[in-house]
């Protein structure tokens, strides 16, 4: 029974994949990992229930194993800030080591039979064969239906990202070369499974490198500020800044040359470029021990079978060293792991527990209870992302209420997932809008109901800003609800900056923040500190023109019309006037209209610099407002609890 669950789950790891969450494919994969990974627990306890005896066998890699496992849980539970959070985390999480290392425990003790290997290279067959297909976008002009048409996307692979396709292809590619130069007799299926393999990687590579499937990969020179930043505290150099925690380290470390990059409008990364360096920032010294001394156990072991193992190992290690972390990455390192365990026949020690009697039930007990546990637990959240995605497919039937019923579901299963909060929030503060645009047809049942949602989605905002208040993104989020009920509810304007002042603490670098601080000051004709905000925007994105234009006018409310010509000329010089001809057109107008209130003396001529990419200019707008407006109560405001 155990030999099937680990050859099924070897079969179906690169292919498998269900389009009913919102992530069709890691998420599922790890799902399949945990439920492996219980069944095996199952049929352990049903042989110790039947023979009433363990059976184990030490292996080399035992210790170092549960070491990555225990440093991992530590980091979870001292420095992570939402540990449900972080537990579930499908590219590095404590369930994803958890279940790895069910898997290896289990695939370490069997031997490679002719029937796993057969199972491994019919996977990699149908892996490539899909590849190559779907390289050539076989349904682009057939109609599918709405639950299928992800097959039309011409990058899709049951990997999920062309980056976890293309890895995993070369692992194939490594894998299968020295199995075939082993020495031992091969078939023709065996090659053919190897060229195909190796045609889909090629095909796999030239989608990477095309320019609409440029991949979004943080820098790896801030990866690597960001896992020396950890050093700074001995908390975090011990136990890392915490699991799932990744995003709030870059965004402290993130810089001037970032927003002069072409990622500058990614507010944050919850990934390292490299593997390495990601268990290392999330989990300290001690889990990058953990995974040194896992990797060099292993390559020691390696070199006892330089033929067989030593290439897939080295393999291993660059992509651990040089590719951001995934669950696709730890799945073939435990695999090899696994695999190179095989190779050391240890003495296999019994236990009988049959004169044991208390030890026997007690374990049979703990067994049961641990698995009862852990599937209801992983059961509940599972099912929430299934409601997650019911509500998202509600938005392409326009059923405003199937959206919020099933997001309340998904909620009510997990609480603890801030992008559930997130959107929750914002469907709620949509329902609001809705209502408030009926205008002066307002009931006082409608008013009531407008004050409700309002609530709601405050109240789920902030849910989010407590799970995690260190990470940026759910405060920018806060500062949004806030920021669109400024006219609506009293007191939104204050609670709006403050939302925004957070955000900024936890992203100081990031100039979109302050360029949305200074429209909520402009919209309040709070021009000093409008002018203040602009100005910080600018400097942090010297070439961000609607930065420049903002402040322009900020300046230009303050009567300050030198540095209004200035910054509009910095605006004007920043816009492309063949590929945003409007904007500027626009800039050009509205900058002859400053000169005209400056002296003759100081007018001054104005460039048409080029940027590569294009602009779009924009005032701060004011939100809907509502008279007489909404009185929230204390509890809505970003810092109560």
């Amino acid at each position: 029974m155990k030999n099937l669950i680990i050859i099924t789950l070897v079969f179906l790891f690169s292919l498998f994949f269900l389009p009913i969450t919102q992530e069709f494919f890691v998420l599922n994969k790890l799902y399949l990992l945990l439920l492996a990974g219980l069944l095996l627990l199952i049929t352990t306890a049903i042989e110790i229930i039947l023979k009433k005896k363990i059976v184990w066998q030490k292996k080399p890699f035992d210790t170092l194993v549960i070491l990555l496992v225990l440093t991992t849980a530590i980091s979870t539970i001292i420095t992570s800030t939402n540990r449900v959070q972080a537990l579930l985390s499908p590219n590095f999480g404590l369930a994803m080591l958890v279940g790895l290392t069910i898997f290896y425990f289990y695939f370490s003790r069997q031997k490679t039979t002719q029937v796993l290997r057969f199972t491994f290279y019919l996977s990699s067959l149908i892996l490539s064969l899909l590849t190559v297909v779907f390289f050539f976008s076989p349904f682009k002009s057939i109609n599918l239906p709405t639950g299928l048409q992800f097959l039309k996307n011409p990058v899709f692979s049951t990997m999920g990202g062309l980056l976890d396709l293309a890895v995993f292809l070369g692992f194939l590619i490594v894998f299968m070369a020295t199995d075939l130069l082993s020495g031992k007799k091969r078939t023709l299926f065996d090659f053919a499974v190897f060229g195909l393999s190796l045609v889909s990687l090629i095909l796999t590579i030239i989608n990477l490198f095309k320019p609409t499937n440029q991949l979004l990969l943080p820098p790896y020179r801030l990866s690597w500020f960001a896992s020396v930043e950890i050093l700074k505290n001995p908390l975090t150099a011990l136990f890392g800044i915490g699991v799932d925690n990744f995003s709030v380290i870059f965004s402290q470390v993130k810089d001037i040359a970032y927003n002069l990059s072409n990622l500058w409008q990614v507010n944050s990364f919850t990934i390292s470029r490299s593997a390495m360096l990601h268990v290392f920032t999330e989990t300290g010294i001690f889990g990058l021990v953990a995974i040194l001394l896992l990797l060099i156990n292993l390559f020691r072991e390696a070199l006892k079978k330089p033929k067989q193992i030593l290439p897939i190992a080295i393999y291993l290690l660059l992509i651990i060293l040089f590719f951001p972390p995934s669950l696709p990455v730890f799945f073939l390192l435990f695999f090899v792991t696994g695999l190179i365990a095989q190779l050391n026949d240890e003495p296999i020690q019994t236990f009988d527990l049959s004169k044991l009697v208390p030890v026997y039930i007690s374990l049979i007990v703990v067994i049961f209870l641990t698995v009862g546990f852990l599937g209801y637990f992983l059961g509940r959240s599972y099912l929430s992302e299934i409601y997650f995605k019911k509500s998202l497919d509600g938005y392409v039937k326009n059923n405003a209420r199937e959206v919020y019923e099933n997001q309340r579901q998904a909620i009510i299963l997990n609480p603890n997932i801030e992008r559930f909060q997130i959107s929750f929030s914002q469907i709620n503060l949509l329902i609001a809008s809705n209502l408030a645009a009926k205008g002066d047809k307002l009931t006082d049942q409608d008013r009531s109901n407008i004050a409700q949602a309002i609530q709601a989605a405050i109240a789920e905002a902030k849910n989010a800003v407590n799970r995690n208040p260190l990470k940026n993104s759910n405060w920018e989020n806060l500062a949004m609800i806030y920021r669109n009920i400024v006219n609506v509810a009293q007191g939104a304007d204050v609670w709006t900056i403050s939302s925004y002042l957070r955000a900024i603490q936890t992203d100081p670098q990031n100039p979109v923040y302050r360029l949305n601080l200074g429209g909520v000051y402009y919209t309040l004709n709070n021009f000093d500190e409008a002018t203040r905000m602009f100005e910080q925007a600018a400097s942090l994105k010297p070439n961000w023109a609607n930065a420049y234009y903002n402040l322009a006018w900020s300046s230009f409310k303050k009567e300050d019309y030198q540095r209004a010509v200035n910054a509009m000329e910095n605006a004007v010089s920043l816009i492309d006037a063949k590929t945003s001809k409007s904007d500027y057109d626009k800039a050009v107008k509205e900058l002859a209209e400053f000169k005209s209130k400056l002296p003759p003396t100081t007018t001054e001529q104005t460039t048409e610099d080029n940027i590569q990419t294009q602009e779009q200019l924009a005032l701060p707008t004011p939100a809907k407002s509502l008279e007489p407006k909404i009185k929230l109560p204390e509890e809505a405001s970003p810092e109560a609890k």
